[in-house]
């Protein structure tokens, strides 16, 4: 009886032990004069013998980082993936100022000197206005994310021209609903031929009778994404590139 109990015992601690492990954390550090927050999950499964990809992921307007990773977090223990979440400066929309490529820059670095991560396989997933922000980040740092995965997205016009500035054919795709009010099908396509009439790789998924809500769909559209993202990797090692004004 006593040998039961003890294992018991033993049994009970490891699954609390990985229980304890297997958490969303609150971080933070300091950018831009000021302290920035993010949500991480690192899983189990993760250890420094096999550098695993990072997916970086923007929330939507109104949101915080932490809405993105819970639903992200059973693929990450299933393929072994770390997340991570960063708030935008201002929840109801991210700036291409204090929350752009520096901004994502500085948080992959902190990451990657805490945990394993594979350098040429950091992307990006972003919903609606996270979205908007992950197209922009992917084309302005080409060389740098493997590929960028969004839901509800699309580039507007005026940002069009960012699309030649990129130094390489990063591998994007966009999942939107055919009854999306807020991303409308004319807006996405424009967007997927734009890219198009550049030779970028741009994938468009359209669901029908789908609307703008992510989280109804997120395992689906998850799943659908980390299918696009995991074989994508850069050839090279990232090269990070510094822009004094973006416009």
């Amino acid at each position: 009886m006593k040998l039961r109990i003890g294992c018991f015992a033993l049994s009970l601690l490891a699954a609390t032990e990985a229980l304890a492990a297997a958490k969303i954390t609150k971080e933070s550090f300091g950018h831009g004069g000021t302290t920035r927050a993010y949500y991480l999950y690192v899983p189990e499964s993760v250890t420094s013998a096999s550098p695993a990809p990072l997916v970086v992921l923007l929330h939507g307007s109104g949101r915080n980082g932490q809405t993105l990773v819970q639903p992200w977090k059973e693929f990450a223990d299933k393929h072994g993936m770390i997340l991570a979440g960063p708030d935008a400066i201002v929840p109801a929309g991210w700036n291409m100022g204090p929350d752009g490529p520096d901004f994502i820059n500085s948080l992959v670095d902190i990451v990657s000197a805490q945990h394993p991560v594979d350098p040429r396989r950091v992307y990006l997933f972003g919903h609606s206005a996270g979205a908007v922000h992950a197209l922009v980040l992917g084309l302005l740092e080409s060389q740098y994310f493997a590929a960028v995965a969004v839901h509800a997205g699309a580039l507007p016009p005026e940002l069009y021209p960012y699309i030649a500035r990129a130094a390489r054919k990063i591998p994007l795709a966009i999942w939107v609903g055919t009854d999306d009010a807020f991303f409308p099908l004319p807006a996405v396509r424009a967007t997927r031929d734009a890219l198009t009439a550049e030779k970028m790789d741009i994938k468009l998924v359209e669901m029908a009778g789908h609307t703008h809500d992510y989280y109804g769909r997120a395992r689906y559209i998850n799943q659908q994404a980390w299918d696009f993202l995991k074989p994508k990797a850069l050839d090279a090692d990232p090269v990070f590139t510094k822009y004094a004004v973006y416009k």
